[in-house]
């Protein structure tokens, strides 16, 4: 199966889902793949002080979850799959996931933190 979108996005951390939430926003119909660690590695963190918002800190889980339903909440497609190869040499770029489908793209945003 072939799909086709304006903006991928690789990885469902903190980078991940905001780049999402501002596409989104821009009207860009944004496709995000969170690979294997939904969440990033705020999944396996406790307290997080140091993020903007959240005045007396917040659970990592939490914080993600509150990113992946503010990017739900503007029609972000999200896909948990992991994206194993892309083809820059030509546009739309090519993107293989892991299942073997393929998305093609005019841009990718590669939020892969850590």
């Amino acid at each position: 199966m072939e799909n086709t979108t304006q903006c991928a996005i690789i990885g469902s951390g903190p980078a991940g889902y905001t780049a999402a939430i501002y596409a989104s926003r821009a009207a860009l119909s944004p496709v995000l793949f969170t690979g294997v660690q939904v969440g990033g590695q705020l999944m396996q963190t406790t307290e997080v002080d140091n993020f903007p918002g959240y005045p007396t800190g917040v659970l990592g889980p939490q914080l993600m979850e509150d990113l992946r339903q503010q990017a739900l909440r503007f029609d972000t497609e999200i896909i948990q799959d992991d994206i194993v190869e892309i083809d820059f040499s030509d546009r739309p770029f090519r993107l293989i996931r892991h299942s073997g489908e393929i998305t093609w793209a005019d841009s990718i945003i590669i939020a892969t933190g850590a």
